[in-house]
């Protein structure tokens, strides 16, 4: 990122919120535009395979230039696996629940009509569950969502939760949920963004061919699932450098100017 926006961003005014109050973790940071508002809102979910260690300050860079473009930006952080946070199976669910749900009792001029929900990674399989909490069974995690989305955007995501596990058991996806599909097919039927297709609304998958963190087969099969269920999913596959795991979350890559790109034409058509 060059040191005019990176200077840019450090003076964009953003305000720390605690949603909850049983880790520190619980916390957001909003981002606003130039401008009286109402300001359409992303909200943005940081990845990293659900484990301590990451935080919301890894997806600064693209609220900044969220920021610049005219959006609100609610950058979410939860308690994840590792470091005594207690995170995993419900509590990172319901943590992300709760943070998105916090928007309704913030005050700022933010148009909550228009709240599309984007993350990178671990946080792109956290976008769709969240944008999907209108499909869950009371009881639950997440269910009865205070916010309904109008848009979902889901970066290098991991979205086939059953699938990642069989491909590598003992791995990311069974810490998070406990153990695999056969022991606990109760959870992958609430928390797998693939088995809650399809949306009520637009969704963006970006992926690199080339990914060696979080394979692109994530996103092909998810779009090949909410489509055939009549689902509206773009999928933009990026060769190269230009779809490297980690460039979805620097604003100068190709792999952020495709989400820029459908974010603005969405907000356009939602608007207009």
């Amino acid at each position: 990122m060059s040191r005019p926006r990176l200077l840019l961003d450090l003076l964009t005014p953003r305000r720390r919120h605690r949603y909850g109050f049983e880790h520190r973790c619980q916390c957001a940071e909003l981002w606003l535009p130039r401008g009286r508002g109402p300001h359409p809102v992303v909200v943005t979910v940081h990845g990293g395979a659900w484990t301590a260690g990451y935080g919301k300050v890894v997806m600064r860079g693209i609220a900044g230039d969220l920021a610049r473009r005219g959006f609100a930006v609610w950058n979410i952080e939860y308690r994840s696996l590792g470091r005594g946070q207690g995170g995993g199976w419900p509590a990172t669910f319901n943590d992300v629940a709760a943070a998105v749900d916090h928007l309704r009792k913030l005050d700022a001029p933010l148009d909550l009509e228009h709240v599309t929900l984007l993350g990178h990674s671990a946080g792109g399989q956290l976008a769709l569950w969240a944008a999907s909490r209108a499909k869950l069974t009371d009881g639950a995690p997440g269910a009865g969502p205070a916010i309904a989305p109008v848009a979902a955007i889901s970066q290098a995501g991991v979205n086939d939760l059953a699938e990642t596990y069989r491909e590598h058991p003992g791995g990311a996806v069974g810490s998070l949920l406990g153990g695999s599909p056969e022991r606990h097919p109760e959870r992958y039927a609430v928390a797998d963004p693939i088995a809650l297709v399809p949306l009520a609304f637009p969704v963006l998958l970006v992926h690199g061919t080339e990914d060696a963190t979080v394979s692109v087969r994530r996103s092909r099969n998810y779009a090949a699932a909410a489509r055939a269920a009549g689902g509206e999913v773009e999928l933009v596959e990026l060769a190269g450098s230009d779809g490297a795991h980690r460039r979805h979350v620097d604003p100068d890559s190709a792999a952020w100017a495709s989400v820029v790109r459908w974010l603005e034409a969405s907000s356009e058509r939602v608007r207009g």
